[in-house]
């Protein structure tokens, strides 16, 4: 079970690489994947403990805000184990870059 569960849609991609970046450097917070939603949604996903959670959506929804729109957040506390197996929740694995 993951503490917080944190979801930023923004209307454009563009907003959506923007909240993402802010929050993750806002606190200390693992970003899941970003989700296409349609009609030119996207939607970010940030995990980590409650506090941090909070910190990183609001910082990202001040971020996509200055640049785009912002379509909704949300932030769940102590998800249920149930939305695991439906819901993006994996971090995004970094890329080793090959050995020269």
């Amino acid at each position: 079970m993951i503490d917080a569960l944190g979801i930023i849609e923004t209307l454009g991609f563009t907003a959506g690489v923007q909240a993402a970046d802010a929050a993750v450097k806002s606190a200390n917070v693992k970003l899941g994947k970003w989700v296409k939603v349609g009609g030119g949604r996207v939607s970010i996903i940030i995990r980590g403990d409650v506090a941090a959670v909070k910190a990183a959506v609001e910082a990202g929804v001040q971020a996509a805000s200055n640049i785009g729109n912002v379509q909704s957040e949300v932030i769940i506390p102590r998800p249920s184990d149930k939305l695991l197996p439906k819901f993006p929740l994996e971090p995004i694995k970094q890329e080793k870059k090959p050995a020269k």
